[in-house]
């Protein structure tokens, strides 16, 4: 009869903390920063067998889907699956003096689960997580600005009223005011009308 193998529990308590949050996305972000020279001048892009190197680089894209961002699960059964190979195939391949995993150790995710991440590709992940925050931000600014120059251009030219203007943050307080209190209200002119009306009057009291 073959010898069983004894599964001990790893030890967790001195597991660094993984910085992403699981509860960070990158769903629209279809592109990774990819630094071709370092890539190339690493110690597992010049010592990795063409297969490993194959096999580690699909991992790397892989981590990019998970949760979270840019780590990838300890359990080979689900890294055999993400390659489309099976788990003695991958146990064959993590015989090598260098594996799909090299550089990749365990960390503690804010989940609570035990994943493997790899440096790098956390580097690159924080950065990418930074740069799609970055982006919504301009995006809202954009938005913002559009709606204050509608606004304006509604109160001052179609109702009218731009003398309300001439008030300190006037125009950025009643469309605060009214991303609030009517959210999904589209602004055409009969509504605005009401909702000067209505703004106008609170701010008296």
């Amino acid at each position: 009869m073959a010898a069983r193998r004894h599964l001990a529990p790893v030890e967790t308590g001195d597991l660094p903390d993984y910085p992403i949050s699981s509860e960070d996305r990158l769903d629209s972000h279809f592109f990774v920063q990819w630094n071709l020279k370092r890539w190339r001048k690493s110690e597992f892009r010049q010592l990795a067998e063409p297969e490993v190197g194959w096999y580690g680089f699909l991992l790397i894209c892989e981590a990019h889907d998970e949760t979270p961002v840019g780590t990838l699960p300890t359990d080979e059964r689900l890294l055999a699956k993400a390659l489309g190979i099976t788990v003695d195939r991958w146990h064959q391949i993590c015989e090598r003096e260098m594996t799909p995993l090299h550089g990749w150790s365990r960390v503690r995710c804010d989940n609570g689960e035990i994943r493997l991440a790899h440096p790098v590709v956390t580097e690159v992940a924080v950065e990418a997580l930074a740069s799609s925050r970055r982006n919504r931000a301009e995006a809202e600014q954009r938005r913002r600005n559009k709606r204050l120059k509608d606004l304006r251009e509604m109160i001052e030219k179609r109702i009218g009223a731009g003398q309300l203007l001439r008030g300190p943050q006037f125009l950025d307080r009643f469309d605060d005011w009214l991303a609030e209190r009517y959210p999904e209200t589209q602004r055409r002119e009969g509504f605005i009308r009401q909702a000067l009306d209505e703004f106008t009057a609170e701010m008296a009291r």
